[in-house]
């Protein structure tokens, strides 16, 4: 299974509004684990940065002078999540934000069903709880302290962290552990010996000195005697 956990850094907080993506950050996770694959751009919003956002992420109008557009990018970004599940820490902002660029250059929207939203399994994992980025790298014991700023690569490496924790963590049973209903007997099953009788020696005695005459040639303390003469020996 591949999904994509995605981050975007914006000119401000109204895709209605005006405001751009100028940030974008993509991991892949296949079967959960991350893949090493990623998808990251800087982007020339076309607009200034507000004072809010730069404050958050430190992305200028003179760093982003020179970067490319959207739509230069799109059909990178569009191959690279393919028909992935995306997995977004509040998920509405980033996908508002996406399909807003995508309708500018006459694209549809992403489909919601795909998303996957960290916030709302954070809240309802840890109601009442706080569930932003770092307070769940907090809870889980995960590194974040490259993160004195916002940055959609390195936020999206963190979520992808913070997602398999959510999820069930890296230690996942797999459904191996999964309790079943007891069965009778089963405990007293499991002292028996493994045969009631143990199986008919296949070596005969030329066999078994051919092998004594080998270990003989091996030095005066082979590995093979010490195993012989433990109680779990041969």
């Amino acid at each position: 299974m591949r999904e994509i956990v995605l981050d975007t850094e914006t000119t401000g907080v109204e895709a209605n509004g005006g405001d751009r993506i100028v940030e974008i950050g993509c991991v892949e996770l296949v079967n959960h684990c991350p893949t090493g694959r990623h998808f990251h751009c800087y982007l020339n919003p076309g607009r200034a940065m507000s004072e809010g956002a730069f404050r958050v992420h430190g992305l200028s109008d003179a760093f982003l002078a020179d970067k490319p557009a959207f739509a230069a990018v799109a059909e990178e970004f569009l191959a690279f999540i393919g028909e992935a599940r995306l997995v977004i820490h509040n998920a509405a902002f980033d996908i508002g934000f996406l399909d807003m660029e995508l309708k500018r250059i006459g694209l549809g929207p992403l489909d919601p069903a795909r998303v996957i939203d960290t916030l709302a399994l954070a809240r309802r994992k840890h109601p009442g709880a706080g569930n932003s980025l770092d307070a769940l790298c907090q809870r889980y014991g995960i590194d974040n302290s490259r993160r004195t700023r916002h940055g959609a690569l390195l936020d999206s490496e963190i979520l992808a962290e913070v997602y398999i924790e959510l999820i069930g963590g890296k230690q996942a049973d797999l459904g191996l552990a999964v309790a079943g209903p007891a069965v009778p007997g089963l405990a007293a099953l499991a002292d028996r010996p493994l045969r009631a009788r143990p199986l008919t020696p296949r070596l005969d005695a030329a066999a078994l000195a051919a092998h004594a005459a080998f270990v003989d040639t091996l030095g005066d303390a082979p590995l093979w005697r010490r195993y012989a003469d433990s109680p779990d020996g041969g």
